[in-house]
């Protein structure tokens, strides 16, 4: 296969037909299925030992549903179709990310020196001068 021959054939796959498909028709409501096409390819030639010459190609494709044109009453709307795959890949980056800033929250927290036990000492030997002061001032 030809270099030219490979382009020829991707211009083909890459075109305006695999992008939409063909409109169906029911009931006076029209739907015209859209999806996102990408496309990649490579090619070469060269020359090796003398008289031998080699060459090659390659071609991929990845379509996925993107929505509808949805066409009623002379009114078009565009309905979006819903990738199941992407939102739970998104619920899982969200929990991750969620579970490592609390570890690191409660490592940090963990590890800061907590006034309270000095806090609590310190309020019972305000209570205790307070209650003998009160001794001393009753006699």
């Amino acid at each position: 296969m030809q270099i030219e021959e490979l382009i020829s054939g991707a211009r083909d796959v890459v075109s305006a037909k695999r992008v939409y498909g063909d409109p169906y028709e029911k009931n006076g409501l029209t739907v015209i299925p859209a999806a996102t096409v990408r496309a990649g390819g490579g090619g070469g030639m060269g020359d090796g030992e003398p008289g031998g010459s080699g060459g090659g190609g390659g071609f991929g494709l990845m379509a996925r549903p993107s929505g509808a044109w949805i066409i009623e009453n002379g009114d078009v709307t565009w309905k979006p179709a819903i990738d199941v795959n992407r939102i739970v890949l998104g619920g899982q980056i969200i929990a991750l990310t969620a579970i490592l800033v609390t570890g690191r929250i409660l490592l940090a927290h963990s590890r800061r020196r907590h006034p309270l036990p000095e806090l609590a000492s310190r309020l019972l030997t305000l209570r205790h001068l307070q209650l003998q002061l009160r001794k001393r001032a009753r006699r």
